[in-house]
C-alpha cells in the first residue's frame, strides 16, 4: 500500500479556482439615475450617515457613507445575484467582509483595495475550503486547502495562488511530507504513515516523448519501522 500511497500524492489534486472579482458601480456623477434615501451633510449635500442607494444597473447599496462615499459597514447586492456583507473605505472593500459569488463560492476574510488581503476562508461551489493567507486576491503565505469529496488537506505555503514551497499532503492513514511546486510535490519528502512507518525519497519529473502533463514519479528508499528501531536500540 505504500506504492499507492505515493501515486495518490504524486496525482496533482486539482485546486478550484477563485472567482473573479465583481465591482460595485461608481455612484459619482449618476444624479437623476438611480434614487438614493438617507443622510446628506448638511452643508455640502453629499451623501453622509446611513443611506440606501438604487443604483441606475439595479445593485443596491444599504449602509454607511462618508463624504459622499461607501464608507463603514454596508450592504451590496448585485443584480447578478452576488451580494458582499461587510465593511467599506472611500468606496472599495476594505476590512472584513462577506462576498457571495454568483457560482455559489463564498470569501469571508479580510479585504484591502477592494481584494481578498490578509487572512480569509474561500468555500467552492464543491465544497472544497482553503484557509489562510492571501494577497493581492490570491492564495499566498500559509494555508490548508482542504478536498471536500475525499477530506485530503494540503497545509503549507501557497505563492501565487499555488502549492509553491514545503508542504504536507495528509491523507487517511499516512501523510506526505515535502517540497511542493506548482500545486503538486516534487523534490525530497517523506511518507509517514499512522502506524509508524516511515519511508524516505523524492518525486522526480521523468521527461517524456510525446506533450503528456509531466507528472512526477515517487522513488522511495526502504520503509523504516519505527518500532523495530526503537527495540534495536533498546537491546
Amino acid at each position: 500500500h505504500h506504492c499507492h500511497a505515493a501515486n495518490n500524492a504524486a496525482r496533482p489534486y486539482k485546486v478550484q479556482k477563485t472567482m473573479g472579482d465583481f465591482d460595485e458601480e461608481d455612484e459619482e456623477g449618476v444624479a437623476g439615475i438611480g434614487s438614493y434615501e438617507g443622510g446628506r451633510d448638511p452643508n455640502t449635500q453629499e451623501r453622509h450617515g446611513k443611506g440606501r442607494a438604487e443604483l441606475k444597473n439595479g445593485d443596491v447599496y444599504d449602509g454607511e457613507y462618508q463624504n459622499g462615499k461607501r464608507h463603514g459597514e454596508g450592504v451590496y447586492r448585485f443584480k447578478n445575484r452576488s451580494r458582499y456583507e461587510g465593511f467599506y473605505a472611500e468606496n472599495v472593500k476594505a476590512g472584513q467582509g462577506k462576498f457571495w459569488y454568483p457560482d455559489g463560492s463564498i470569501y469571508d476574510g479580510n479585504w484591502a483595495a477592494d481584494i481578498p488581503e490578509g487572512m480569509g476562508k474561500y468555500t467552492y461551489p464543491n465544497g472544497d475550503t482553503y484557509e489562510g493567507d492571501w494577497v493581492a486576491g490570491l492564495k499566498e503565505g500559509d494555508g490548508v486547502y482542504t478536498y471536500a469529496t475525499t477530506g485530503v488537506k494540503y497545509e503549507g505555503e501557497w505563492k501565487g495562488g499555488k502549492m509553491e514551497g514545503q508542504g504536507t499532503y495528509v491523507f487517511d492513514g499516512h501523510k506526505y511530507a515535502g517540497a511542493f511546486t506548482e500545486d503538486q510535490p516534487l523534490g525530497d519528502g517523506r511518507f509517514q504513515f499512522n502506524h509508524g512507518a516511515e519511508q524516505e525519497g523524492r518525486f522526480v519529473v521523468k521527461s517524456s516523448e510525446d506533450d503528456a502533463p509531466t507528472k512526477a514519479k515517487w522513488v522511495g528508499g526502504a520503509v523504516q519501522n519505527a518500532d523495530s528501531e526503537e527495540g534495536a536500540e533498546n537491546n
